[in-house]
């Protein structure tokens, strides 16, 4: 596995540089779940992260080790900024909340326009902002037991593509 990690890294960084190079004006997503949480109270809406949630929590961060991670945003719960969290110490960047209800808005695009933006939601939101982003429905619902997928939309004066990998450890 770590074999493939290193190399999914190591792709990352070359998507992200040869992109920055050829156009100034190209913005990445990098779109994730958040990692598994506490599902022992199923009455709180807003748990932690489990041991195994903040391990993938930290796998996120050495996956995007070579994305050159601009701007990270986050829905403002427990479990989505914890595991924002190790990609924003990494990369030394400070938390941005959204609003899962206006997702890729006038002033988002604007505010993230040219750069590499990490976006930790839920199972119900990233795909919908993967596809908000993208124009159009390519990627299905994320099921509620799926904390591994990422999805990378890269934004041009062109259009938008966006291709849907799986991490796991």
């Amino acid at each position: 596995m770590k074999k493939y990690l290193l190399l999914i890294v190591f792709a990352l960084g070359t998507f992200a540089s040869f992109a920055q190079e050829k156009d100034e004006e190209v913005t990445t997503y990098y779109l994730i779940r958040h990692a598994e949480k506490n599902r022992a109270d199923k009455s709180n809406r807003n748990p932690y992260l489990t041991i195994k949630g903040a391990e993938r929590a930290k796998l996120w961060a050495e996956v995007l080790s070579n994305a050159n991670i601009n701007m990270v945003y986050t829905t403002d719960y427990n479990r989505t900024k914890q595991t924002a969290q190790p990609t924003a110490i990494k990369n030394g960047l400070r938390l941005y909340m959204y609003n899962p209800r206006k997702m890729y808005d006038e002033g988002f695009k604007y505010n993230t326009k040219g750069k590499n933006v990490l976006i930790v939601g839920h199972s119900n939101t990233t795909d919908a902002f993967a596809n908000k982003i993208l124009g159009k429905k390519k990627f299905g619902k994320i099921d509620d037991n799926n904390n591994s997928n990422l999805y990378i939309v890269t934004v041009t004066k062109g259009g938008a593509t966006g291709v849907l990998l799986k991490i796991d450890h």
